[in-house]
């Protein structure tokens, strides 16, 4: 896997619910983004990376599994300017699954929701989801 360099911003954040342990929260989220910075505050944890590498098991994921369709469609629906986003399961990325969630509420405690921003982001999707055409052409 070849990983370009593109300046960018990786963030990952979850709430953490009082039934909830901090630290499996935090172990949930760097399941799925590797090498990032953690801050946690007021039942938050944020997880940062400026580094593609991080996205490198889900770019994994995404090319060894038939879900590089359903990904593309979550970052497309979610582009804006210089940035998308997209959920993933909380309970599967502790136990160490990519686990993509289209909505909020199918991850029941709450999903982690990874946001990339850059001023290339047309060139992040098309490493990380790949294209069959223009990510800014959208097909609803």
């Amino acid at each position: 896997m070849k990983i370009p360099k593109i300046p960018c911003i990786i963030e990952a954040k979850c709430e953490v619910n009082p039934s909830e342990d901090v630290s499996k929260v935090q172990q949930a989220v760097s399941n799925v983004i590797l090498d990032a910075e953690f801050n946690s505050q007021a039942g938050t944890i944020k997880a940062a990376s400026k580094n593609l590498e991080s996205l490198s098991k889900i770019y994994q994921v995404i090319r060894n599994k038939k879900t590089q369709r359903a990904f593309r469609r979550q970052i497309r629906r979610n582009l804006d300017e210089d940035s998308s986003w997209f959920y993933l399961n909380k309970q599967a990325a502790f136990v160490n699954v990519i686990a993509l969630c289209e909505e909020s509420d199918e991850s029941p405690l709450g999903p982690i929701k990874v946001k990339i921003k850059s001023k290339n982001i047309d060139q992040i999707v098309e490493w990380l989801v790949g294209l069959e055409e223009s990510i800014r052409e959208k097909e609803f």
